[in-house]
């Protein structure tokens, strides 16, 4: 499922919408989502602006970081360590998946990202990510871009 709001404009300031499907592979999956986000600020139409990325699930998050095989696997590692499943955590007599909400919160749900040129600015090696923590699933990310 795709669907993209056109362009609205209000006082010299358009808005554009675009919310997306991703289909995650397994319980934990970093999938890179670059190219998605630059598509949506090239579609737009904004040149210089911002544009926000929301994840709308609570055990799915965003990060920003370089997409390298050994590095996706340490970010992985790292937060297995921080946040063990299973730890005894409250909330998993109801779903078992608190470790998946904590490693959410722990990244966020929401980024914002400056536009420029009609390109999210992004560092050379800095890539877009959504970070599934309780997969396989399908996750709703949203994308919406401000500016001129």
């Amino acid at each position: 499922m795709s669907s993209r709001i056109l362009p609205l404009s209000v006082n010299g300031v358009k808005v554009f919408s675009d919310t997306f499907e991703v289909s995650t592979r397994g319980e934990v999956d970093l999938v890179n989502i670059t190219d998605r986000l630059t598509e949506t600020v090239r579609g737009s139409g904004v040149e210089n602006g911002i544009a926000t990325v929301l994840c709308l699930h609570t055990t799915c998050g965003l990060y920003v970081n370089e997409d390298e095989s050994r590095l996706r696997r340490d970010v992985e590692r790292a937060l297995e360590k921080l946040v063990p499943r299973g730890a005894g955590y409250n909330h998993d007599k109801i779903d078992d998946n608190t470790h998946a909400h904590l490693r959410t919160i722990l990244l966020s749900s929401t980024l914002t990202l400056p536009v420029s040129g009609g390109r999210p600015v992004l560092g050379t090696w800095q890539k877009l990510f959504c970070a599934e923590f309780d997969g396989p699933r399908t996750r709703m990310i949203r994308i919406q871009v401000l500016g001129e």
